[in-house]
């Protein structure tokens, strides 16, 4: 429909857009949901058949705890996996319903595969008191009050259209927690925000909107410079899909984007659903059981070499009181003194005859399991930071031994469980299934004056798959609303179609208000959680 210079997808489109899905597919998403969901309890089950205790608090606690974190998932799915179909559903290559179970299989298929780097690197942003201590009071109101927070964020943006940034919104609640941590433990050296961790991230999400606009654009003049056949560069006519190749082309963007989310948005959850289980069911999740006792004398192996490269920068006869305090302090303030050092020799040192002791992570007495955890966190995260300190204390040759110590501590720590990854996909699916009509509306109808070309939705999706797997391989997190809203921006500027400016200022406005409004509420909420 034409009004004055703005060219309005048909009415047919909403026509599609308020069918409902069918009972082939209700019933297909059904099915999914129970093997899935059957799947995960009975692992959860099997993992919680080795914990032994008198009370059912642990359980409660912990049931509680991971239906906020799905909730998370589930809101997140509203936002961000409703972006990838936007522009097949509006270019016609696939019906609705079809585009979001396409989309949530590879969402699924990009969980599952994800590396796990993302999540671990959101968790590096909380305070290190608290996840040391996240099975206290004090650790559990910090997941609930960030989780909290990003929720009603989230659905107060999904309301009103606005695809904003669920993972802006999760960096701004765990800042939030940080601060609001440090102004309630003043005394402690160890309470706040890692703050050079969280501007690495700030800028990942800062610069990644520029990213999409920028290049989506560059990629959409350069495919008119290459690419001659006038049909990709027309608005769709009526309900008819596009011709065949640029039908396949619109598809495989739109997959790209959707394994990419999940490889990406899908690790936010995970990394606190694991914190979540460690803190509540130590027993079960410190450690990662399914390591071998096969490969306990590799992992001493390598932790005496890590020893024996450490003390040649440790003065003889050097000893710290407190090897844990000290370099939990230096992970907090990254501020390098004489005794980092020794004390990281010691800890490792300390670990490394602990499990000599016993033979294998699995048999690591049950009370001594989270200390044992907490200590191998210290250490990854000390060398993870000696490595990228500026002040090069260990020589370049060294890190080779160093690396390698840190990776088979990664690997007895920072793990994700099967059934983790796939009960967050189906969350992340569930959400979709739910909310999906809101963005999809925003993105295909009310960022540009005119109708979406097929080279534009591809230039988008080509742009935002590329960055958002980019940036799993570099374990940064980034937003997929952010990158293909302004890649899709950059489109219309790019083919002089104009942009619908007030609403593109209203998502710069979410986009802007997204932090400030996070932090201020996951902080008040961490202080009133505390009281209880």
């Amino acid at each position: 429909m034409a009004t004055g210079t703005t060219t309005l997808p048909p009415l047919t489109v909403r026509a599609k857009l308020d069918r409902t899905p069918g009972r082939f597919g209700i019933g297909f998403f059904a099915l999914a949901l129970v093997i899935g969901c059957g799947y995960a309890v009975m692992n959860l089950v099997n993992d919680l058949s080795r914990v032994h205790t008198a009370s059912s608090y642990p359980f409660v606690l912990l049931g509680f705890a991971l239906a906020i974190a799905l909730g998370f998932e589930f809101v997140n799915g509203f936002h961000d996996t409703a972006n990838a179909v936007a522009t097949v559903i509006y270019t016609h290559s696939l019906e609705p319903h079809v585009a979001v179970v396409w989309s949530g299989i590879w969402n699924f298929i990009g969980v599952l595969t994800s590396s796990g780097a993302v999540a671990f690197g959101i968790i590096s942003l909380l305070p290190v008191e608290l996840i040391l201590r996240v099975g206290s009071g004090a650790g559990f109101a910090m997941i609930f009050a960030l989780l909290t927070a990003a929720i009603i964020w989230n659905l107060g943006t999904w309301w009103y259209g606005l695809p904003a940034s669920s993972s802006h919104t999760l960096v701004g609640s765990i800042i939030g927690v940080g601060i609001a941590n440090q102004l309630m433990s003043p005394n402690s050296a160890t309470s706040g925000v890692d703050w050079n961790q969280a501007i690495n991230v700030g800028k990942t999400l800062l610069i990644s909107p520029l990213v999409g606009f920028i290049c989506a654009g560059l990629l959409f003049l350069l495919s008119k410079m290459f690419v001659h056949d006038p049909a990709l560069y027309t608005s769709p006519e009526g309900t008819e899909p596009p011709p065949f190749w640029i039908r396949c082309l619109l598809v495989l963007t739109c997959t790209g984007v959707s394994f990419g989310h999940g490889s990406n948005d899908g690790q936010k959850g995970m990394g606190l659903i694991m914190l979540i289980l460690v803190g509540t069911v130590p027993t079960a999740y410190a450690l990662n059981h399914a390591i071998s006792q096969a490969t306990t004398p590799d992992f001493v192996a390598v932790s005496e070499h890590a020893v024996h490269v450490i003390e040649r920068y440790v003065p003889p006869s050097a000893e710290v009181a407190s090897p844990q305090a000290e370099l939990k302090a230096y992970v907090s303030s990254h501020d390098f003194n004489r005794r980092v050092l020794p004390a990281l020799e010691q800890l490792i040192e300390q670990t490394t005859g602990s499990l000599n002791h016993y033979g294998a992570l699995r048999n690591i007495p049950a009370g001594e399991t989270t200390n044992y955890r907490n200590n191998m966190y210290l250490v990854s995260e000390t060398l993870n930071i000696l490595k990228r300190s500026k002040t090069q204390v260990i020589a370049k040759q060294d890190w080779i031994v160093l690396d390698n110590y840190r990776k088979h501590i990664d690997d007895a720590t920072k793990f994700i469980p099967v059934w983790v990854k796939v009960i967050v996909a189906l969350a992340l699916g569930l959400g979709t299934m739910v909310g999906w009509k809101r963005i999809v509306v925003t993105v295909g109808e009310r960022i540009g004056k005119q109708h979406l070309t097929y080279a534009q939705g591809a230039s988008a999706e080509i742009t935002a798959a590329i960055t958002i797997l980019a940036a799993d391989r570099l374990g940064l997190p980034v937003s997929t609303t952010h990158v293909l809203s302004s890649g899709v921006a950059g489109t219309m500027a790019a083919n002089h179609a104009g942009l619908q400016w007030s609403t593109v200022r209203s998502l710069a406005a979410a986009w802007i208000l997204t932090l400030p409004a996070s932090i201020a509420l996951s902080g008040s909420l961490f202080w009133l959680f505390r009281h209880f």
